[in-house]
């Protein structure tokens, strides 16, 4: 007994001591560039209690597409100077950027791995995932998008060999050929769960192939999951543009920061995504909204970027516990306050730290948080622009990280699961489920209801991950504890390997909870059960008042937040995935009859349709057969099989209910009930079935339509040959199809030099330097800005402002306010000039507060009027003045 307590004394003792070992770093002896972080923090809007300093600057990570930070420290940045909108290959891969002595500055770096258009990386035990273009040797063109992951296991900062590919074709290989891969998939991040969580854009994929042979296809954005070894893959939520990143909590609420339609304004939706939810985009989130889950706000115009859920308590109380999202064309990191409302939010964004054109952010398991900048590198990547910046709190002290692969006792990295940030537990539950140990010790941790929440959720999903189906009864046991219940239910249901073992009973018995985050867990985890059985019960699931389709024409409510209908709506996408039609037929005779309906929109079924003519038949209710023949015409076309060739613009058909419409066997049988219904009313009554053709584009003649506004059609490949004289062109499109027509109309200098006169340019700027300086002189802008930045910088005039462009603000000791450009400044005295050309001469001494403001004095949409070649002409003029 001696001898083995004396063991395990001896076992801690070193325990204990690895605790504060480091892995090897040796300091670079080369001079390295950091970036001023005192010129940045005199221009940005930084707060007061952070410590904001430069780590690397472009020599080293030029064009940081995206950014992740192991547990230990260790920074890996996305580098990609091809950009969003480049074509040229070996411009991308993988730094490995290290701080040895933890002094806040960085002191070693490898080039990791080489990888083109690097859009994600997760960076966790000895692996290091990445989500990336792949390019055909052969042509050199774009092939598609890979999740691979990277070993390093003898830690010298080189990936030890080729990368294995986790899932392959996850991307729209047509449109990153043509266009790159501004719209694709980008950035993964891991839930405490164990699934790699992938943000996809708006190319969508098809035949995505995972490690076991799974295959998947969606049109559009969403958001995909994997297991960390490359097997089932599945669809986690969809209908959304463009998202870049994922941010998750502790309690596995997952975030995005997507845009709406390109037509419709470039506005950014900050989006809770559950489970199973339909999101809209692009047939559904204008003329179908109440279909769709919708985000928590639309905050206006944006670009949103990489995104992190801050959970560490070593951070001041009003920074933690939200999930950051950064913005690109804001150059801000926002962080939303979030307030529980039933089974979602509500929430308020506030901006946290200004960076221009921000591209991502997490921290590390000491509580560190990174920075990357994209700082005016372009759309198409730069070897000179970008950085990366370290952020602490201004009292922070830095206690090192544990090497948890020298653990010995299983016992300390269960501990582990009850640190006071997220990153330590995630890594701890890694490193446990690799060595496939301490299932029983984490169950201790899971059933002491003293700990926080946060840690019982992680040891419940650890535990679930160690003792798959030889711990369902335990976890079953747990879903009688009110507490923890939802996390129990979405553990049991988690993983479909094992799902045949778990019974149905704690689920419809969480349906009667008080709590409708117990129910959405009960709900999902139904639909994964898969057992039709069930579908009575969720039937029983009330429909809301708020259940309204907008007028005809009118664009609906996506983004304004409805608590009450995300418990049918997850209702109605589980009866679907049961395929309950028989349930649903039945239920049409029933007070369940609306739910059963809302179902009935998505099952393209010969039962289906012939249960609600059947329906129809027997009922006089006026109301309910119009919600019957607004049902069939729902299902009168279904959507055509995706195969890349035919989805995708900046400008899309939302006009809805699907994209690309064909008939299915049972279109002639409703065609033919519908007729038969229109020839028996009256004239006034066929008014409804114009309606119908309308909104539904059945194209039966007979009916006739009525007056809606015209959607925007998908707009088809530009033609720059055909339109690249056309006026107006610049206000009509997206900026990115403005910057892929720049690349390919060089445009005429001294036409440019007109049209910087006839657009009034030089009212306040100068390009000679005998001109009176009114404004941000142009004379050696072709020198500070490549061509893509100045038409950005014309564009958008807030987007990313150099140093020098800046408007400043200037109060004088008597109170006297101004607002302009500094067009002249010596020791002792300035001069502003206004936006109208009013030229202020100020003594210093007499300046009470200077400050340069967030926004351009410039007004964006100054050359909406041009075409895409004059356009580029004056661009092309501007870039010659060196």
């Amino acid at each position: 007994m001696f001898k083995k307590a004396g063991l395990i004394l001896f076992s801690s003792l070193i325990v204990l001591s690895c605790k504060h070992e480091e892995a090897p770093c040796t300091p670079s002896t080369e001079a390295i560039n950091y970036p001023s972080s005192d010129s940045l923090a005199q221009v940005l809007n930084w707060p007061k209690d952070l410590k904001i300093t430069g780590f690397s600057g472009p020599d080293l990570t030029p064009s940081p597409a995206c950014m992740a930070v192991a547990a230990t420290g260790e920074v890996f940045v996305g580098v990609d100077m091809m950009g969003s909108l480049g074509k040229e290959i070996n411009k991308g891969f993988i730094k490995r950027l290290v701080d040895c002595n933890h002094d806040g500055i960085m002191d070693s770096h490898t080039e990791f791995a080489q990888v083109d258009n690097p859009r994600g990386i997760l960076a966790i035990g000895d692996q290091v995932f990445v989500l990336h273009t792949t390019f055909s040797p052969e042509t050199g063109k774009a092939f598609n998008m890979d999740l691979v992951v990277f070993e390093d296991l003898d830690k010298d900062g080189v990936a030890d060999g080729p990368a294995k590919v986790l899932i392959k074709n996850l991307s729209n290989s047509k449109y990153l050929q043509e266009r790159g891969t501004d719209h694709a998939t980008n950035g993964i991040q891991m839930g405490i769960d164990g699934w790699i969580y992938i943000a996809v854009g708006d190319f969508g994929f098809h035949n995505a192939t995972d490690r076991d042979g799974t295959q998947l296809t969606m049109l559009g954005g969403g958001v995909v999951r994997v297991r960390p070894d490359g097997t089932e893959m599945e669809v986690y939520t969809h209908g959304l543009r463009n998202i870049y990143d994922v941010a998750i909590d502790p309690f596995m609420n997952i975030y995005t920061r997507g845009n709406t339609n390109d037509g419709g304004g470039w506005n950014i939706r900050f989006i809770h995504q559950i489970q199973s939810g339909e999101y809209g985009y692009p047939v559904l989130f204008k003329h179908f909204t109440e279909e769709i889950l919708p985000a928590l706000v639309d905050v206006g115009g944006g670009s949103g970027t990489g995104s992190l859920y801050m959970n560490d308590n070593r951070w001041p109380e009003k920074y933690n516990n939200v999930p950051m999202m950064a913005d690109w064309g804001r150059s801000y990191l926002y962080f939303h306050r979030l307030t529980e409302n039933k089974a979602s939010f509500i929430q308020d964004e506030e901006e946290f730290i200004q960076l221009p054109q921000i591209t991502d952010v997490d921290v590390d398991g000491a509580g560190v948080m990174y920075l990357s900048a994209w700082d005016g590198a372009g759309y198409s990547g730069s070897p000179d622009k970008g950085y990366v910046v370290r952020v602490t709190p201004e009292d922070y002290n830095y206690e090192p990280f544990p090497i948890l692969e020298d653990f010995f006792w299983t016992g300390s990295l269960v501990d582990l699961l009850k640190a006071d940030n997220a990153k330590t537990r995630l890594s701890a539950q890694y490193e446990l489920i690799k060595r496939g140990k301490g299932a029983d010790k984490v169950w201790q941790l899971v059933e002491d209801s003293t700990l926080p929440l946060e840690v019982r959720a992680a040891g419940i999903f650890t535990f679930a991950q160690l003792a798959s189906a030889a711990g369902i009864d335990r976890l079953v046991s747990l879903t009688e504890d009110p507490q923890v219940q939802e996390f129990a239910l979405r553990a049991l249901s988690d993983r479909m390997g094992s799902i045949d073992n778990v019974p149905t009973e704690p689920f419809l018995n969480a349906l009667k909870s008080d709590s409708d985050r117990v129910k959405a867990a009960a709900i999902v985890g139904l639909g994964r059960l898969g057992k039709k059985e069930v579908a009575k019960s969720l039937l029983e699931i009330p429909v809301p008042n708020s259940f309204q389709a907008p007028g005809m024409g009118t664009e609906g409510p996506h983004a304004k937040p409805n608590a009450e209908i995300i418990i049918p709506h997850l209702a109605v996408k589980t009866l679907v995935k049961l395929d309950a039609v028989d349930a649903c037929v039945s239920a049409l005779n029933t007070e369940q009859k609306d739910l059963a309906l809302w179902a009935m929109r998505y099952m393209h079924s010969p039962k289906a349709v012939d249960g609600l003519i059947k329906a129809y038949e027997k009922t006089d209710d006026s109301v309910f057969r119009n919600k019957i023949i607004n049902t069939l015409a729902r299902i009168y076309h279904k959507e055509a099989p995706y195969d890349t060739s035919w989805w995708w613009s900046t400008r899309p058909d939302t006009h809805g209910p699907y994209y690309k419409t064909v008939e299915w066997d049972y279109t002639p049988v409703i065609r033919s009930f519908l007729k038969g219904e229109w020839e028996k009313t009256s004239e006034e009554e066929k008014e409804l079935y114009a309606e119908l053709n309308s909104k539904y584009r059945l194209a039966i003649d007979d009916f006739g339509t009525v007056e809606i506004t015209a959607p925007k059609e998908d707009m088809p490949a530009i033609d720059l040959e055909k339109i690249k004289n056309k006026k107006g062109q610049i206000g009509e499109a997206s900026i990115e199809d403005i910057m892929i027509a720049l690349k390919k109309i060089k445009g005429d200098p001294e036409k440019g030099k007109e049209i910087f006169k006839t657009q009034a340019c030089f009212t306040c700027h100068s390009v000679a330097s005998g001109e009176v300086m009114k404004g941000p002189f142009m004379g050696q802008i072709g020198s500070i800005m490549n061509r893509e930045h100045i038409a950005e910088s014309i564009l958008k005039p807030n987007a990313s402002i150099s140093q020098g462009f800046s408007t400043v603000q200037i109060q004088t000791k008597e109170g006297d306010n101004y607002v302009g450009f500094v067009t002249q400044e010596s020791a002792t005295d300035l001069t502003i000039r206004n936006i109208v050309g009013t030229a202020t001469q100020l003594k210093k001494s007499n300046i009470a507060e200077r400050k340069e403001l967030e926004t351009s004095m410039m007004p964006s949409g100054l050359v909406n009027a041009l075409s895409y070649e004059e356009m580029a002409s004056l661009v092309a003029y501007l870039e010659q003045q060196k």
